[in-house]
């Protein structure tokens, strides 16, 4: 009951409703559950939600007709692992404020939506901040995707995303913006999740295992014990919030996943045996290739601004995440598009990641699946997003080309709908009526 009501609220994130009913003649139509693509089919939109796909070109009297008979018409996307605040938008803790970064989290929202991405999951970020974006969103003074929001992960002391890491260990802030989600112990870990979801958080995230971006924390080793886990995964899931682990090394991933996560994140160093346990679990596998290659780039290049084990973890870990993310499909775990955007790339370069999938030798559409309807599932909305269907929010893109030939063309998207309303046509941001 808990997960539904909080399912409702978020969904009331969508674009405002239109007076005028729509109908997309879309030329191929990849609807993101069936396997195979249909052709010459009418999209057929009342206010923001979709009423029915009918074969052929119709249309229905007072409708307003918008031609996509030369395109691919898919799904809005989906990015179940982004940081929004992150990149230009990241915050100088010493300099900045968090006004400043809701300014420039705005850029990164418009240049998401502009990709094709019409719903994220923020899983790492100023909490305060974030829940401003999502209230701008609901009222339309921001333009950008709908957002599910963890806020700031929950994370072992020492442990990566402990802010005070490597830092004088007197400088101390006067409020608890940061120290709060940094525990040790069960009853912390229980007050940490109770904080999240009252100033905002729709699920929680936390990290098990070191990190790569972070000095002086391994990947192969877990850092928040069992106890620890479950206390966080059994108020989350009390409170109807889903918890997803950052985790690269076995032990860290193989005990999130039997404490009962909802998702692992990264999850490099899985093998066979944790494919199973995935499996006998329900919990997916968001593989994150982008920030994977991204930071593996932005060492090559600038290996000076690295400490040197972050340098060796960025060019060791890649290359495992993606033969881990083949493996993992091809054991049959659920599989949910995300980045993990870094900042080395712009926002709005999320659609690299069916690249990265497609390369590491995951089928096209079933890289386009786990950006769509799986993306939806594991959010646990697929009856409203992900997926173009009577009854879903009109969340539409197209592209031209076939991205089942060139996974590339999702990286150019010409058109964007998202709740019915028509944010890009022909290539263009435009604004909704």
């Amino acid at each position: 009951m808990a997960a539904s009501l909080l399912a409702g609220s978020m969904l009331a994130l969508a674009a405002p409703a239109l007076a005028n009913d729509v109908v997309i003649h879309a030329g191929t139509l990849i609807d993101g559950v069936s396997r195979t693509p249909r052709t010459k089919v009418s999209i057929i939109i009342k206010d923001d939600r979709i009423v029915a796909i009918e074969a052929g070109f119709v249309t229905p009297e007072g409708a307003e007709v918008i031609d996509l008979s030369a395109e691919t018409v898919l799904p809005g996307f989906i990015d179940c692992h982004d940081h929004i605040t992150g990149g230009n938008a990241r915050r100088d803790l010493l300099r900045g404020t968090p006004e400043k970064q809701v300014y420039e989290a705005m850029v990164n929202l418009r240049a998401t939506l502009r990709a094709g991405f019409t719903t994220i999951r923020d899983v790492g970020g100023n909490v305060d901040v974030l829940r401003a974006l999502k209230d701008g969103l609901r009222v339309g003074q921001v333009v950008g995707p709908r957002m599910w929001v963890a806020g700031f992960s929950i994370v072992p002391t020492g442990g990566h995303g402990d802010i005070y890491n490597s830092i004088d260990s007197t400088w101390k802030r006067t409020d608890d913006l940061l120290t709060l989600p940094v525990i040790s112990g069960k009853y912390e870990a229980r007050k940490a999740v109770r904080e999240m979801q009252k100033r905002g958080a729709d699920l929680i995230k936390i990290t098990v295992t070191g990190g790569v971006a972070s000095h002086n924390t391994d990947v192969n080793i877990q850092t928040m014990n069992d106890e620890e886990i479950t206390s966080v995964v059994d108020t989350a899931h009390m409170l109807g919030l889903k918890v997803a682990a950052h985790a690269h090394g076995k032990p860290g991933i193989d005990a999130a996943i039997r404490d009962g996560v909802d998702s692992i994140e990264h999850g490099t160093y899985s093998d066979a045996e944790t494919y199973k346990l995935m499996k006998a679990h329900g919990t997916f596998m968001v593989p994150t290739l982008f920030a994977g290659f991204e930071i593996a780039e932005e060492t090559r290049k600038n290996p000076d601004k690295f400490a040197p084990d972050v340098v060796w973890k960025a060019q060791h870990v890649t290359p495992t995440m993606s033969s881990n993310a083949y493996n993992a499909w091809k054991a049959g775990v659920k599989i949910a598009l995300g980045t993990d955007q870094l900042g080395y790339r712009p926002h709005g370069s999320n659609a690299f990641e069916f690249q990265y999938m497609v390369e590491a030798g995951i089928p096209a559409m079933d890289a386009i699946m786990a950006g769509t309807s799986s993306a939806a599932e594991l959010i646990g909305v697929p009856q409203d997003i992900g997926s173009v269907q009577a009854g879903r929010f009109a969340d539409i893109v197209a592209v031209k080309g076939d991205p089942l030939k060139d996974i590339k063309v999702l990286q150019s998207v010409d058109f964007v709908m998202k709740g019915g309303a028509v944010f890009k046509r022909d290539g263009r941001m435009v604004v909704p009526k």
